[in-house]
């Protein structure tokens, strides 16, 4: 074997194996993310049917992305109903801090709350901005090396420094903060924290005062349901598109997600009740073990 083929032969083998042992719990992880993302999919084209775009709604000004006030928490029918809003998973109280903390101050309270992130209030507590952990070693990274951006360097970089030569939290924080209203769905909070890449979202009222936070996590309980609840509609739909007589001697059973189907149904109608159930978001898979008639 050459050198080439030596090398190629070493980088198949690294790809094809894990970076990490495998865990036991590793599978279930897989499943629940597949069934959030699926969740989440579902929340963005439900939300892009209703309002034809396909991007996340502004508040009136722009200044944080969150229902209009003409949209409130109502409107979705799918995939928030029968689901929990975001005032039922939100974090109260919710730690925060003023524009006005210095940033080592601001570096203790993160340690303290062991969050990544805290947004920013004004006096009226008003959310003006979130300030991160990114944002603390940022202004750390710049004193230290003391580059300074020249009079022709990139926009972002002399935007980046000019952020990180500050000492406050107004100075330091990422402004506009992406809130949620505590009406919304949890679905329509999680594909926000899909879309903008969030472990945790400010919520606020109306006028822009805070009320709480809402973690990714939280959201990801919420929207995965219990086998229960997927059987219940796994079962609804099926009654929905099939006579009761197709559907006599038909099973369904449901186990983390995976739904599966036994008994004897009508060769005619078989496929369709199995797209039916797949078309189910956070269905894992579907075992078709029917037996067509």
């Amino acid at each position: 074997m050459n050198s080439h083929e030596n090398f190629s032969t070493e980088a198949d083998a690294r790809r094809s194996a894990p970076a990490r042992p495998w865990s036991p719990g590793a599978t279930a992880r897989q499943d629940m993310l597949v069934r959030y993302l699926g969740a989440v999919a579902t929340a963005a084209a439900e939300h892009a049917g209703h309002t034809g775009a396909g991007a996340p709604p502004v508040q009136a000004g722009g200044t944080a992305a969150q229902p209009a006030p003409a949209a409130a928490a109502d409107a979705w029918t799918r995939p928030g109903a029968g689901l929990p809003l975001v005032r039922d998973v939100m974090d109260v109280p919710a730690a925060s801090l003023h524009d006005d903390l210095p940033y080592r101050d601001i570096a203790r309270l993160l340690a303290r709350e062991r969050v990544g992130a805290v947004p920013v209030v004004d006096a009226e507590d008003h959310v003006v901005g979130v300030v991160s952990e990114s944002d603390l070693l940022a202004k750390v990274a710049f004193d230290a090396s003391g580059h300074r951006p020249g009079p022709v360097g990139r926009l972002r970089e002399r935007r980046l420094h000019g952020r990180a030569h500050g000492e406050t939290a107004a100075d330091l924080m990422t402004s506009p903060a992406i809130t949620v209203l505590p009406g919304a769905s949890v679905a329509e909070a999680a594909w926000l924290a899909a879309l903008s890449r969030l472990k945790r979202i400010p919520v606020t009222d109306r006028e822009g005062r805070l009320v709480g936070v809402v973690r990714r996590d939280a959201l990801l309980q919420a929207l995965i349901r219990d086998d229960a609840a997927v059987r219940a509609e796994a079962e609804a739909r099926i009654g929905a598109c099939c006579p009761p007589g197709d559907r006599e001697a038909l099973r369904v059973a449901v186990h983390e997600g995976v739904v599966e189907l036994t008994g004897r149904v009508p060769a005619a109608t078989l496929h369709r009740m199995v797209a039916e159930v797949e078309a189910i978001a956070d269905v894992v898979e579907v075992r078709n073990l029917l037996t067509a008639v």
